[in-house]
């Protein structure tokens, strides 16, 4: 059965204020046992925190859009804890035990929910700058409210909606199983800090599918957030035929890294336009195994030097203690397979102990070094972490530091003239073991 928020007194005039009518609809759809809540196309309905219920669609119609208030108290629950305005930039310290004390479409302990259709959900990112600059718009509060924000949902679905302006994580899922997104479009402010796209967390069997996002910092992140420990691992999950702009890392591990991800493939995605390609970024005590990129195209070129994490890197695996105190998981098992990298920078592995970084191969990885801005090339960002923000300026195809079981097959790596120029060595290995190298060229 459906439930048209207008029935229930939405204006769906892009001035009032709607939330009251379409929280109406949502309660009364799930205490008749389910159903769909259809906002009409061609309408603009206004709202402040909604939240979703169980055996409910939620689904936007061609033309229809769901904008957040202008009023940031909207966006808080009666037990909301009170923002915070960080002491220091998100890119300098940006800790988060994964939960926010502003809400926009929220649901918890749900089954057999769906957000759904051609419309648009729009954020209102505007209402939460803070300082702004030509690079880079700082929060005015952190964290601020994620565009979705689902917490423990069996049988979830997000198809083909739009989902633009986030001010923070566009779709927070927080142990979450049985999840399908598919053909959704995330576009979001390349200036604005944290409004990552699609954030596992603690997830289980999740399948992301045909998808384009633009955003900054993270378009996929899988996380392990130190608050979401009761939900398990992040594992069981596929990328595939995905398209990637970020300023940050396209596809992203971490750095909130408390449990183990495992038994994640990505495949046939092609990321553009980034100022990293893939990270994986173990900061605190999981662990990352398991892990498979095949067929994907990277593109890469440094967007700030500072303001966003990364260095043009199209690969980066990096684990590294985020505090002096801190005990360190590891990364072991991941494969690149088939991959394309056109980049200002090179490949980065490091390891800060011994066995932290293991088990690594490069299979049919292709990398060309281009210059694409006027930055200084050949360091590496290594952020965050207790100590070292980056490596020493070393313009090389790829730099390891306390790695173990490397291997190269039939890679090749080429830089043009300009970049050639620059390349001081090849390779750059330090303390690494057990590194093979068979077939291809450029590395040796």
């Amino acid at each position: 059965m459906d439930y048209s928020v207008l029935d229930f007194g939405a204006a769906g005039d892009g001035a009032a204020d709607d939330t009251a009518a379409i929280q109406a609809a949502i309660d009364a759809c799930a205490s008749a046992g389910g159903g769909r809540v259809v906002l009409p196309g061609g309408k603009t309905f206004r709202s402040g925190m909604l939240r979703l219920r169980s055996n409910l669609e939620l689904h936007l119609e061609m033309g229809a859009v769901l904008k957040g208030s202008d009023r940031l108290s909207d966006y808080r629950p009666p037990e909301g804890a009170a923002p915070e305005k960080m002491a220091v930039p998100s890119y300098e310290n940006c800790e988060y035990a994964g939960r926010p004390t502003h809400f926009f479409l929220y649901a918890r302990d749900c089954e057999d929910l769906a957000i759904t259709g051609f419309g648009r959900i729009d954020g209102n990112e505007e209402i939460f700058y803070g300082e702004a600059t030509r690079w880079h718009i700082e929060g005015s509060f952190y964290p601020r409210a994620p565009l979705l924000f689902l917490e423990n949902v069996s049988r979830l679905t997000i198809r083909q909606v739009t989902l633009t302006a986030s001010a923070f994580w566009t779709v927070h899922l927080v142990g979450c199983r049985d999840v399908l997104i598919d053909t959704i479009r995330i576009l979001n402010n390349l200036r604005m800090a944290n409004c990552d796209g699609i954030d596992p967390d603690h997830c289980q069997n999740v399948r992301i599918a045909n998808c384009h996002i633009e955003c900054a910092d993270d378009c996929i992140v899988f996380k392990n957030t130190a608050g979401a420990m009761r939900y398990g691992p992040c594992e069981n999950i596929t990328v595939s035929n995905c398209t990637l702009t970020s300023t940050s890392a396209a596809i992203k591990f971490g750095s909130e890294s408390e449990d183990v991800f495992r038994n994640i493939v990505v495949e046939n995605c092609v990321i553009s336009r980034s100022n990293r390609g893939i990270s994986l970024q173990l900061r605190d005590g999981g662990r990352m195994e398991n892990i498979l990129f095949h067929n994907i195209a990277i593109e890469t070129r440094l967007f700030h030097p500072d303001m966003f994490w990364g260095s043009a890197e199209p690969i980066a695996v990096t684990a590294l203690r985020r505090k002096t105190e801190t005990a360190l998981g590891s990364i072991r098992n991941v494969r690149f397979s088939s991959i394309l990298c056109d980049s200002e920078n090179g490949i980065l592995l490091y390891g800060e102990r011994p066995g932290a970084v293991s088990d690594i191969v490069f299979d049919g990885v292709s990398l060309r070094l281009r210059r694409a801005t006027d930055y200084e090339k050949g360091f590496h960002d290594l952020r965050p972490a207790s100590d070292a923000s980056g490596t020493d300026r070393t313009v090389c195809y790829v730099y390891a530091q306390g790695a173990s079981g490397v291997a190269f097959r039939d890679c090749r790596f080429h830089a043009d003239a300009d970049m050639e120029k620059l390349l001081e060595r090849p390779g750059r290995f330090i303390q690494c073991g057990d590194l093979h190298m068979e077939g291809g060229r450029g590395l040796c």
